[in-house]
């Protein structure tokens, strides 16, 4: 056996009191949804989740959140190409920017979002002279969706690049491949499970979506109130609803963590 195998075979133990501080952090993040679980009215949870209000809201929730992940993939794909693969000076200012919606608060989002397509917004001044409002509508909540959840796959796609390196792209264009072929035919197909972890994880942030939203779109039923914002307005009114809807959206988000999970793991092998 060699020494690099008897390294290899050696494991690290950890200091025992770092279990502590890790136990607390599980707590802290375990212990509010066991509460909330345990608040639950039972038997009549599938009444309260298949309210009209409730149904209307969870359908508009799912139709714009794909609706805006699939915006997310035509923007974010070549987005994170660039970010990864080009030395364009000043690039690094803009991923910066481009990045910002991952630690602004979603309402600051919402109010830039209004300053920019509102009817005296930047582009919504003239957009409204041609007839488009897009402000309170269903399309704002698409892009308020897009606007946090883009940086979220442009992240997962950059990172997966970067870690997947250049050096196959370099054989196939060695080898007389366009750059768009090498695209096409080598990159892509080396980074799907990266684009899928991040389209994923954009449709979780799209579904879960509320500050923005509410700023930039309101809360129109049918049009604009979407899962979030229901639970919102039913905390006050039906604090049983607003507990079973949330209890919809934490089964959602452990689907969808577990799927990214399983998917990053099956990835790295």
């Amino acid at each position: 056996m060699t020494t690099e195998r008897r390294q290899a075979d050696v494991r690290v133990g950890l200091p025992l009191w770092i279990y502590l501080p890790a136990l607390v952090g599980c707590l802290l993040v375990v212990l509010p949804l066991v509460a909330m679980g345990a608040k639950v009215d039972w038997g009549s949870f599938v009444q309260l989740v298949t309210s009209e209000s409730a149904v209307a809201a969870l359908k508009l929730s799912l139709r714009t959140a794909f609706a805006s992940t699939v915006l997310c993939v035509i923007l974010g794909v070549p987005m994170a190409i660039v970010f990864a693969r080009s030395n364009v000076r000043g690039l690094s200012v803009v991923r910066s920017l481009i990045l910002l919606p991952l630690v602004l608060p979603p309402v600051v989002g919402g109010i830039a979002l209004l300053y920019t397509f509102g009817r005296q917004g930047l582009l919504g001044e003239h957009l409204e002279m041609m007839g488009i409002r897009i402000a309170f509508s269903t399309t704002a909540v698409v892009l308020a969706q897009t606007f946090v959840a883009l940086p979220f796959l442009v992240v997962s796609l950059e990172g997966a690049l970067r870690t997947a390196g250049q050096r196959y792209e370099a054989v196939a264009a060695t080898l007389g491949a366009r750059p768009t072929t090498v695209l096409r035919r080598v990159t892509l197909p080396l980074v799907l499970p990266g684009l899928v972890s991040g389209a994923v994880l954009a449709f979780a942030r799209a579904l879960g979506e509320f500050g923005a939203t509410l700023t930039f779109a309101g809360s129109l039923e049918g049009v604009t109130r979407t899962l979030p914002l229901e639970i919102y307005l039913q905390r006050e009114s039906d604090p049983d609803a607003a507990v079973a809807l949330s209890l919809v959206l934490v089964v959602v988000a452990i689907v969808i963590v577990v799927a990214v999970r399983r998917r990053s793991s099956a990835g790295a092998l």
